[in-house]
């Protein structure tokens, strides 16, 4: 009859590995997470930035009523301008921006790759990470 001697040091290797698994999720999705909320500021200031984009023009003509019209050459280079000063290109070569006018609101999207810390075999090192921000302009 055989014992059961050795029949622990399969069940500790394991359970070492699923905890090491555990540990490399825990640890990429904290920093992919954190790098989240960094765009999410960034994009917040830069669709403030963009909103500076209202039509001087309309203001001085006809008034702005309740809406400011958001001008979107303007929109897009005050964003370009924000991005480069605070350093977010610099952070972030790869560093993508979209910017959507729609009348009275600007929507500011960003995207960038980060390098995950912990790449365990078989998974990728590098994931991609998105940021989102809106502004509405309303005057009262």
């Amino acid at each position: 009859m055989r014992g059961e001697r050795g029949s622990v040091t399969p069940m500790i290797i394991g359970f070492f590995l699923v905890v090491g698994l555990l540990a490399a999720v825990v640890v990429n999705a904290s920093a992919a997470f954190l790098t989240r909320q960094e765009l999410d500021n960034l994009a917040d200031g830069a669709a403030l930035a963009a909103a500076d984009g209202v039509q001087g023009e309309q203001v001085y003509e006809g008034g702005l009523g309740e809406n400011a019209a958001v001008d979107a050459v303007a929109a897009r280079r005050y964003v370009a301008d924000y991005l480069a000063d605070t350093g977010a290109v610099a952070d972030h070569p790869d560093l993508r921006w979209q910017v959507s006018p729609d009348g009275d609101a600007v929507r500011v999207r960003l995207a960038a790759t980060i390098e995950l810390p912990l790449g365990p075999p078989g998974w990728g090192d590098r994931t991609r990470v998105t940021g989102e921000a809106a502004v509405l302009l309303r005057v009262r």
